[in-house]
């Protein structure tokens, strides 16, 4: 649609796979078996970091200031770009909870039926998804704090529908 996207998860993925000090960070505080053949196991990092609210405090403070950069990178290479993007979406799976909501000049909350998020959550091999549900705000706080609500309970072309419906108000 036109839009310069990020996916802070993916940023995580590229931390664990490319950044020597998170690697060697993580295997410090869990052992060499979140990290078999230095190659950082997000499955083991999971369930060390959903064990308790420390050790995902911990986990939270070693990552969130690195895609902290790296969004603000994105945000200023998009601002940046001739032409510019439609949008620059970064899409933060804990933005309400990081406090990070504030940063940005729009928020879209994306919902779905819980049957529908908890076959998605298992079809995508998720560990934890109990213990990470808790972590998060409930999609009706979600919804409540967002600018934009985009339900994702039907099909792809519902969802392309109402995210070309957003990206229209957002332009205007």
């Amino acid at each position: 649609m036109g839009a310069a996207t990020l996916s802070t998860d993916a940023v995580v993925h590229e931390l664990y796979a490319a950044d020597p000090e998170v690697r060697d960070a993580v295997v410090a505080r869990w052992g060499a078996e979140v990290a078999p053949g230095g190659v950082v196991d997000r499955a083991a990092v999971a369930r060390h970091a959903f064990a308790s609210g420390d050790e995902r405090a911990w986990l939270e403070q070693l990552i969130w200031p690195r895609v902290g950069a790296r969004v603000l990178a994105f945000r200023a290479e998009a601002a940046a770009a001739d032409p510019p993007p439609a949008a620059a979406v970064v899409e933060t799976p804990l933005l309400f909870e990081a406090g990070m909501d504030a940063a940005y000049d729009a928020t879209i909350a994306v919902v779905a039926d819980e049957e529908v998020r908890a076959g998605r959550a298992a079809a995508r091999g998720h560990h934890a998804v109990d213990e990470r549900a808790a972590r998060q705000l409930s999609q009706e706080e979600k919804a409540a704090r967002a600018t934009y609500v985009v339900s994702n309970s039907g099909s792809i072309e519902d969802l392309e529908a109402a995210l070309s419906d957003v990206l229209a108000k957002l332009r205007t």
